[in-house]
């Protein structure tokens, strides 16, 4: 590669562990020259981030609950006194209770829902609302998102759900913020082995299934999420926006 981000300034939310998407474009974006601010979620989050951060770019390793509004401006805070424009916003998370994942969708509770849709879908309107006065040059914000958005996967259920609002609101977001030159995408990532993938049931069912159908006949490579993240927030892909762009080793046409 060609340090195809070099002199930008990205924040990636969203990492767990070392199997984190969110991760794995943290390595790709350093490798392009990217300088990085992270959050974590808990102080055992923060170790566990501090640990995975050694020998990356650091501008800044914050705390942030996205639920909760004052973190959201406490990182706006942060962020503007860095005292450079920010050009990539990275919006890696999801969550819902493992109940709702396995059972069925019909079976899902009131606060289960909304829980989801909370952390899901509308953690990257509250996000796009903290991090778009520090985009003043423009940039790229994106997310991440699953084929169950459209399709129905088993034990996907209310994530499912979460997901099309998910994609809904970077279309909305696509149009508000076009005018300030701010694009806005998801990735829709094949499954991969993550922290949250383990909490849907059999989910290894689903890796061999993609493995036997999918087009290119394997799973996806974090590190192909990753580069997708990469031609986002440079330059090449300045003309891209309200988009969901496939990495999933084609999955995603296959009918049965």
């Amino acid at each position: 590669m060609s340090n195809l981000l070099e002199g930008k300034l990205a924040l990636i939310l969203g990492i767990a562990n070392k199997w984190s998407l969110a991760y794995a474009i943290a390595q790709a974006f350093w490798r392009e020259g990217a300088t990085l601010a992270l959050t974590y979620l808990g102080d055992r989050q923060k170790v566990a981030i501090e640990e995975l951060s050694q020998g990356l770019p650091l501008a800044g390793l914050w705390p942030c609950d996205v639920t909760k509004d004052e973190d959201l401006a406490a990182l706006t805070e942060s962020l503007r006194g860095l005292n450079r424009p920010l050009d990539a916003v990275v919006h890696s998370l999801a969550f819902a209770n493992r109940d709702d994942l396995s059972r069925p969708f019909v079976e899902t509770g009131r606060g289960g829902f909304l829980l989801a849709q909370e952390v899901s879908a509308y953690s990257l309107v509250a996000v796009a609302r903290a991090t778009v006065p520090l985009m003043t040059a423009g940039g790229a914000l994106m997310t991440l998102t699953y084929l169950g958005s459209t399709r129905v996967i088993p034990n996907y259920n209310v994530m499912g759900a979460a997901k099309a609002s998910l994609e809904a609101s970077v279309r909305y977001l696509a149009s508000d913020l076009g005018p300030q030159r701010i694009r806005v995408n998801a990735i829709s990532a094949g499954p991969v082995k993550t922290a949250s993938a383990r909490g849907i049931k059999d989910f290894t069912t689903i890796l061999d299934y993609v493995a036997q159908r999918a087009p290119f006949r394997r799973n996806t490579d974090p590190a192909e999420v990753a580069d997708a993240a990469v031609f986002l927030a440079s330059d090449l892909g300045r003309g891209v926006t309200a988009n969901t762009i496939y990495v999933d080793a084609g999955i995603q046409v296959m009918g049965l």
